[in-house]
């Protein structure tokens, strides 16, 4: 770190213990996030900021919560600090960002997440650790099971909000706010300030914010490549994958689909190939994932195939390639999956693999964005898609037809009378007047039959 750059953290008045940690994990630079964060939150003020993972929030959002527990010890309370994050792999790399700006103090930080076994996790926070980095689900278990309590809270944090939501979480975040004691100070972040759900919460959570918009959606895909190449099925997305991964230069490679079964069924057929790559979803226990990201990160396996689970808060190095082999199904989801790569200023490349059921929204993604994605072909695996088929307007709106009128105007019959009609003649109406309800295919028993389901996205 230059002189310059540790002048910027110590004219903040941290405590010698953080500039220590700050200088020996090397950071270069304050980020953008850094500068315009850590005044508010050292100053005491509850804080809404719009900022993406590896933008260097953690840092942002930590820092002030160890500054105020070495300022003001408390040795004898229980849990002073709470991070609410959505995935257990975001937890756990906040947790060890935690542990890396503590390494001089004496704060104790555990993680509380489901995959573990709940009754060690309780005696592990019978030794009141300062710092709980946990998941909404789990944490608001060891609530409601009396294992935990939150009155010596005095700081908590709501990181990548808006997925906890999107995610399903809003009860559990809402009954584990409640609890909290009024006297805290609270910071909120999320990737998209305009979500609803997040708006919503605010009022309950913070109180006379300050908003900090660090970035748009749009900002966060300058640095990545972003490519289209079309497909018939998930057979042809599977030779363009394979493709891919031959040909284009990349240290490490995430792809993403949309299911666990599809997650499952990639990842057998790169091992087929002897591929260096993993599995990541919902279903794994915490051991496995755990397991599997440190095979990611030391580089024993350079390709990861993953649901949803991975969008948020992996940040591993060396990550230059993101392939869509499913579409994501919205904006800010297919911001965070391609956000994996192109982090800190550096290039990525992201390539989306699109069918024919996937064009609309690709499209909708396109001006979520504000961008065009660059149309690309592989030669030789071209396939019978093209993209959707225009229609030529001819002087009035498409698919209207001119309706057949007499002399005064009034709509002429066709003089056609369908057969099923004619069968209806002369037959009685129900006391209403109404027509019979047509019946439908039955099952024998009376019931319909049920309409085939899709496969089940992965939300953790």
């Amino acid at each position: 770190m230059s002189m310059r750059d540790f002048n910027v953290f110590a004219e903040l008045m941290l405590h010698e213990r953080l500039l220590k940690a700050i200088d020996k994990l090397g950071f270069t630079q304050p980020t953008p996030v850094q500068l315009e964060t850590l005044p508010e939150a050292l100053a005491g003020h509850d804080l809404i900021v719009g900022a993406e993972t590896g933008s260097g929030k953690t840092l942002a959002f930590v820092a002030p919560m160890l500054q105020h527990f070495l300022d003001t010890p408390s040795p004898n309370t229980g849990t002073r600090g709470l991070i609410l994050t959505p995935t257990r792999e975001l937890a756990e790399q906040v947790c060890q960002s935690v542990k890396d700006l503590a390494a001089f103090t004496r704060v104790n930080v555990m993680t509380v997440c489901g995959g573990t076994g709940f009754k060690e996790q309780a005696a592990e926070m019978r030794k009141n650790p300062e710092v709980l980095v946990a998941t909404p689900g789990r944490l608001a278990e060891h609530l409601e099971r009396q294992t935990l309590d939150l009155d010596d809270l005095e700081y908590l944090v709501l990181d990548e909000a808006d997925r906890m939501l999107d995610m399903g979480f809003r009860d559990e975040v809402m009954a584990i706010v409640d609890i909290c004691r009024p006297q805290r100070q609270s910071m909120v972040f999320s990737a998209t300030l305009t979500h609803r759900g997040v708006r919503e919460l605010l009022p309950q959570v913070l109180k006379d914010p300050k908003e900090l918009l660090l970035h748009t959606p749009q900002d966060a895909q300058a640095s990545i490549r972003q490519q289209i190449i079309l497909a018939d099925d998930d057979k042809h997305k599977e030779r363009l994958m394979e493709w891919l991964l031959a040909n284009e230069q990349y240290d490490k490679a995430i792809i993403f689909t949309n299911t666990r079964d599809k997650a499952q069924w990639l990842a057998k057929s790169l091992q087929r190939q002897h591929r260096r790559s993993g599995v990541l979803h919902g279903e794994m226990t915490q051991d496995e994932r755990k397991h599997v990201m440190g095979l990611m990160r030391s580089g024993k396996i350079n390709v990861l195939v993953a649901t949803d689970v991975a969008a948020r808060g992996l940040d591993i190095e060396g990550l230059d390639l993101v392939i869509n082999f499913d579409m994501a199904r919205k904006g800010d989801e297919h911001v965070h999956r391609v956000g994996r790569t192109g982090r800190q200023s550096r290039e990525g490349l992201a390539v989306c693999l699109i069918s024919h059921t996937e064009w609309n929204l690709m499209s909708s993604i396109e001006r979520y964005l504000k961008l065009q994605f660059e149309r690309r072909t592989l030669k030789g695996l071209e396939g019978s898609y093209k993209g959707p088929k225009k229609v030529k307007a001819s002087g009035k709106a498409a698919g209207t037809k001119k309706k057949k009128t007499d002399a005064k105007g009034a709509k002429k019959s066709s003089g056609k009378v369908r057969e099923r009609d004619r069968k209806q003649v002369g037959k009685r109406r129900g006391s209403s007047g109404a027509s019979p309800v047509p019946k439908g295919p039955s099952l024998g028993d009376g019931s319909m039959p049920m309409m085939k389901r899709k496969p089940k996205p992965d939300n953790d």
